[in-house]
């Protein structure tokens, strides 16, 4: 489930514009803080979100199966 956690630390991340697109036939959404994105590291944590970085700076997120997650309102 995607934590209110995960979604105030992407919303406090200093970013001035995000991008999104959401891939229905493959049910991931796929969440851009730099175009392009220029990732050199990508890491699948143990919440099924794989995080992209440049260098040391998240750089996008990667949800997979977006559908079956939802906000956790018990966070």
């Amino acid at each position: 489930m995607i934590s209110r956690e995960l979604i105030g630390e992407v919303l406090a991340l200093p970013v001035r514009q995000m991008w999104s697109d959401y891939d229905v036939e493959a049910d991931v959404l796929y969440i851009s803080f730099r175009k392009p994105q220029q990732a050199n590291d990508s890491i699948m944590e143990s919440d099924g979100n794989v995080y992209h970085y440049r260098d040391d700076e998240l750089v996008g997120i990667t949800v997979l199966n977006a559908s079956t997650k939802r906000l956790d309102k018990t966070a």
